[in-house]
Order: structure tokens, then sequence, then C-alpha cells
């Protein structure tokens, strides 16, 4: 702060004075001049350059203006004014380390301040990196790390957990109420499975899944415990937005040893089970089994090789008989695709119709066993003209073909085959779960003198008055019904279901239908279908599926 010229000439007075009284102070000392030289450095009067000349002035005047002389009185004042000029350059010293510490601290205290802002920026902006915007849990990134971190760790014997969240629904909500309220749904969920969780780590993955990991588990009910919990959670009703909203949640499960797996197996297999858990009916969780991740894989490869199987010609036809009960003469035979594998060898259809119906290549495989099933039968027709009609089973995907009719006009054409040569057999439920369309073109195939049989039948729910009107010719009781023959008469299961197989035979019999039995494998079964007026059987006790020579073999 500068000094006003009074204040000036005030402190230039007592520095006079301060001077005179050094001079004549007895006995002389010269800290006075050094205090003088320290004061003019605290009142920024004197600058080091002039400093100099001030001494020199001081030196003339002061002695004349006093009217002082003598060479002791000067020795005095040089070696006063020399005291002065010590004094203020120690000041001056001084107050230079005193201003460089001050800046060093400054530099310190701001080199803190920046590196402390930005260690909390550097926190910011991981925590931004590596947390969900809408949850604020951790996210993708975060979790992989920990994941990660876990594999890392060294150590044998551990086991970790993993549950895979996904809402179930979840679509709906945002399709009826707004994303608004979707994101808000997902807040309150974020927010319960934190609470109900306690320190196990909880992610968004992203949309509506979540996962959970659970470290150093100790066997498997670690785990169930914590999705247990976390679907109870999820479960609780909410409001949201005005909305009161309850939703659940499926969970895939994974525990295991951290030895022999890695964290991308680890959640793979999450989601593999996440999906069991959705197919099982939602609500619930799965927990992953080895096994029928392998089954899984293998269906998943079948399904992909069978197209390129069905180009290469790997697919085959085996036929059973139908032989009468009356005469044991043979009426008919079913044609029963396989798969001859290259690795697997020969496959029954249970190992893959399913995924042709599936992936919809049963239309394809349909078609191809029913023109197999018909070139087939001309041969045997040239052979013998007893030959067996041949039975082939329809899918309800092939039923629905708009071109059925024409596809099977075409064949009996092709073949020269009468049509009463050629079964068509239909499931009971799929008959009962056909549109009118479908019965239409099956009342079309049957005007055309095809056969056609209900399979399986007394599996189902059948309509009797719609059975009625149905164009079918035969219904095949299932094999669950003759089973129940294997025991003696006397026994009243075995009764019982000797009875409900007389009354099913009596009901199709007023209709003006045939009926074979099927899965019939020993004399006693075909003596007792034989009493109760069952027209035809087919299974082991007549004959096993077989190659198209051995029911050549029969006819010659």
């Amino acid at each position: 702060m500068p000094v006003t010229q009074a204040e000036l000439e005030a402190f230039l007075e007592s520095l006079t004075v301060r001077l005179v009284d050094a001079l004549f102070a007895e006995p002389f000392s010269l800290r006075h001049g050094y205090q003088i030289g320290a004061d003019l450095v605290a009142a920024h009067i004197a600058s080091a350059e002039g400093l100099g000349r001030t001494i020199e002035v001081i030196d003339l005047r002061l002695l004349r203006d006093l009217g002082l002389s003598g060479d002791d009185v000067r020795d005095r004042m040089a070696r006063v004014l020399g005291t002065v000029a010590i004094g203020y350059a120690r000041a001056l010293r001084d107050r230079t380390l005193d201003e460089q510490e001050s800046i060093r601290r400054a530099a310190l205290v701001a080199r803190e301040q920046a590196e402390h802002a930005l260690r909390e920026s550097e926190a910011r902006f991981r925590h931004q990196a590596t947390h969900d915007p809408l949850t604020d849990l951790p996210n993708r990134t975060l979790f992989t790390e920990r994941l990660d971190a876990v594999f890392g760790r060294q150590g044998t014997g551990r086991r970790l957990g993993l549950c895979f969240v996904d809402l179930d629904g979840f679509k709906m909500v945002n399709d009826t109420l707004g994303h608004h309220v979707g994101d808000l749904l997902l807040v309150s969920v974020a927010d319960r499975l934190r609470r109900g969780l306690g320190t196990h780590l909880v992610a968004r993955m992203g949309g509506d899944e979540f996962v959970i990991l659970v470290e150093d588990t100790t066997c498997t009910d670690d785990v169930l415990k914590v999705a247990d919990a976390a679907l109870a959670a999820i479960t609780e009703p909410s409001t949201v937005d005005g909305h009161e909203l309850r939703v659940s949640a499926s969970v895939g499960i994974v525990e295991r040893p951290v030895e022999g797996t890695s964290p991308r197996e680890v959640m793979r297999d999450a989601d593999i089970t996440l999906h069991w858990a959705k197919t099982a009916g939602k609500g619930r969780w799965a927990l992953f089994d080895a096994g029928r991740n392998q089954r899984e894989l293998t269906r998943y490869a079948l399904s992909s090789a069978m197209p390129s199987a069905l180009d290469r010609g790997e697919f085959c036809l085996d036929y059973q008989p139908l032989v009468s009960l009356t005469d044991g003469a043979l009426l008919g035979v079913e044609a029963l695709v396989r798969w001859r594998h290259p690795q697997l060898g020969v496959l029954r259809p249970d190992h893959f119709i399913g995924l042709a119906e599936e992936t919809g290549l049963i239309v394809r495989l349909g078609s191809w066993v029913l023109a197999e099933a018909c070139r087939q039968a001309r041969r045997w027709a040239d052979l013998s003209p007893t030959a067996p009609f041949v039975s082939v089973n329809l899918a309800v995907r092939q039923v629905r073909e708009p071109e059925l009719v024409d596809e099977v006009t075409a064949l009996l054409q092709e073949h020269s085959l009468p049509p009463d040569r050629l079964q068509l057999e239909i499931t009971e439920s799929a008959m009962m779960s056909t549109a009118d369309e479908s019965v239409g073109a099956l009342r079309s195939l049957a005007d055309l003198g095809v056969r056609v049989a209900i399979d399986d039948f007394g599996t189902g729910y059948s309509n009797l008055a719609y059975l009625s009107k149905l164009p079918v010719c035969e219904l095949k009781v299932a094999g669950s019904f003759v089973e129940g023959l294997r025991a003696p008469a006397a026994d009243p299961a075995s009764l019982t279901d000797e009875r409900i197989l007389a009354t099913l035979v009596s009901l199709a019999h007023t209709l003006d239908l045939t009926v074979t039995a099927e899965g019939v494998e020993t004399a006693n079964q075909a003596d007792r279908l034989r009493a109760i007026g069952c027209d035809a059987a087919q299974g082991w006790h007549f004959g096993r599926p077989g190659s198209p020579s051995h029911v050549e073999a029969l006819l010659l």
C-alpha cells in the first residue's frame, strides 16, 4: 500500500531523530543502525539501488545541518550508516527468502489443489466410464474388470457364481406406457437389487439385463440364495410415475470352480441358462447343466446339418408292417424316416423331427418322405398284386400347406399309384387344431381315394361330433393304451385299459372306421386286442421297422 507525503515526512523525521540518538548514545551501540536498516526495508522507503546514494546524502548533510564536526562524530556517523546498510541488506535478504518461501508454499498448495482437482476429475470420468448413466449401477466395463480380476487372483479351490437376470415383459411396459416409464422402472429395479443383495456386485449390462457376481462361493446353494433374493426384490410392486407396476424376471445361473473355465465361458453359459429359464415359463431361475448344454449343442449341430444332409441323400426310409388281426395278412407298412449321419450313425426320428419342425425344414423333409414312399409303393405294386399300402406321417405344417393336394395328386400320377395304396397319418391333436382349409384339403384327398388316418388316437382331446365329420377311415390307437395289456387280464389296471380300448374300438366301428393298435410287442397283447374286435396291429411282435428289401421278402 503506498504511503502519503505526510506519512513519508513523519517517517523521515523519526529516522533523523533515531540517527541523532544513535550518534550520541552512550555507550555507543551499532544495533540502532541495524534496526534502522530493517525499518527502511519494512517501510519500503528506499530501494536497494538507491540506498547507497541515500547514505551519502545523510553522511554529507546530517552532520552539517546539526553543526557537528570532529573525527569522533564522523567516525560514529560512518559506523552507524554502515550498520544501516548492513541491516538493510539483511532485512531485504530475509524478506526475499520469506517471499520465496511464500511463493514456494503457494506453489505447493496450488499443485496440491490441481492434483486434487485432477484426481476428482479422473474419478468422475472413471465413474462415468464404468457406471450406467441411468441407474448408476456398474456397467458392462466394470463388471468385466471385476470378473477378470476374479480369474486373475492366485489360489486353488476357489469358486464363483454368476446370475444373469432379464426382466420378463419389459418391452410391454415400454410399448404401452412409454420409454420414460420404462426407464423409471429400471431405476426402481436397480435400487431394489442394490439394497437387497448386499455386497455382491450388481451391474446393468444394457436394456433390461442385469448381472450379479457372487465371489468365493462354497457351493451351488450360495448363488441360488442370491438368485431367490434377486427374484424377490424384482417382483416387489412399485409405483412408477403414477402407475403401479409388478414385473418378474428370469435368471440364468452358473456356479463352478474358477480353475478350468474362463470369463467368456461363464458369461456364455449364463446366457444359455437364461434362455432355458425363459423357455421354461419365465419368473424363475435355471441352473446351468453341462449335460443338457451338450445335448443342446448336438441339437443345434443337427439342425444346421439337416438341409445339406437332405441334399446329399443321407435320409432313408424303413417300413414297419401293419398286420390284420383277423388272418395275419400284411395290410400296409408305415414309412419311418431315418438319418444315416456320417458321424453319429443311423438316427431315429425322435432325434431330428422336432428340429425339422422348429426350423421349418419339416415341409421339405416331409415332401421327400412322401415322394420316396410313393416311389417304393409303386415298386411293390409291380412285384405283387397284394402289395401293402404305404402309410406316411404328415406334420401339421404340411397339412397347412396350400399345395398339399396338388403335391399328392402329382405324385400319384407320376408313379401311377392307385390312391388307396397311400395312407396319410396325422396326429389326433394336430387334426383337432387344423383350420377348415386344412380339413378341406384332407377331404379332397379322401375324395381322390387316399386313405386318411388319425395317429396316436386317445392321447388328445377329440370332439366326437367333430370326429364324425372328418374325412378319416382309420384310427391308430396310441401305444400307451396297448402297453397296459402286457399284464395278466386279471390285473385291475390292465382290465381298465382293455375296457378303454374296447370302448374306442366300438366307437370307431360305430363311425365306420377301422382300428389299428400301435406298439404291440407280445402275443398276449395281440390276443386280447383280437378278442375286443381290433382290426389291425403294428409293433415288434409283428415286425420291426426294416428296409424295403425286408418288405419285398414278405411279398415273395
